[in-house]
């Protein structure tokens, strides 16, 4: 019975932890201490608690650019685990940043981005979508940052005379881009890369 259940259980292990998941399921490499960003949105809430909703969109903008500086090393860790914090921080950012915040919504997306640094959960990959057939999300389908996609399309302009609509759509793309909203400055910057190309 033993020199069944040795080879067994040694091929179950092999083919658990070797194997790779099935297509759909990710595992959660880990993002690894996320406590510092966690600290930046306590002292946001804690801000934003007192009604100072200006204030409280200052000191969110220091939790946005240290987390644009650790992208590269995050993103690279666990890119679906990184896709979905990204998402709910720049639901923060988009709830603290309207015209005039509700501080109802700036209460709710902050505290789901708490909730969401203490456990990030994998997304799904879904496999890259595409405008006009550039890509605009990244495997997991979350969108590219806008401003690495707007670059690209400075670079093709450098040789290119731009059209009206190109402009516009680069125009629209930014404003979009400046609010947070990546995935519709991308589409814009895509459709005006596409039209660059034709």
């Amino acid at each position: 019975m033993a020199l069944i259940a040795v080879p067994v259980a040694g091929f179950a292990a092999v083919e658990t932890w070797l194997m790779p998941a099935p297509a759909g399921q990710t595992a959660s490499a880990g993002l690894g201490d996320l406590a510092p960003f966690a600290a930046i949105v306590t002292d946001t809430q804690t801000i934003a608690a007192t009604g100072d909703l200006a204030a409280a969109q200052t000191r969110i903008t220091d939790l946005e650019t240290a987390w644009d500086e650790a992208e590269p090393a995050l993103r690279a860790a666990d890119a679906n685990a990184w896709g979905v914090v990204d998402t709910s921080i720049d639901d923060a950012l988009s709830a603290l940043r309207r015209k005039t915040p509700s501080p109802v919504e700036v209460n709710d997306t902050l505290a789901a981005l708490q909730e969401t640094l203490a456990g990030p959960v994998a997304a799904v990959v879904t496999g890259a979508r595409t405008v006009n057939g550039i890509a605009v999300t990244d495997e997991t389908g979350h969108a590219l940052p806008c401003e690495a996609m707007l670059a690209d399309l400075a670079k093709a302009l450098d040789n290119e005379i731009a059209t009206p609509e190109v402009v516009d759509l680069r125009a629209k793309a930014l404003e979009r881009c400046n609010a947070d909203d990546d995935a519709r400055a991308d589409a814009f910057t895509a459709q005006a890369l596409a039209l660059l190309k034709s």
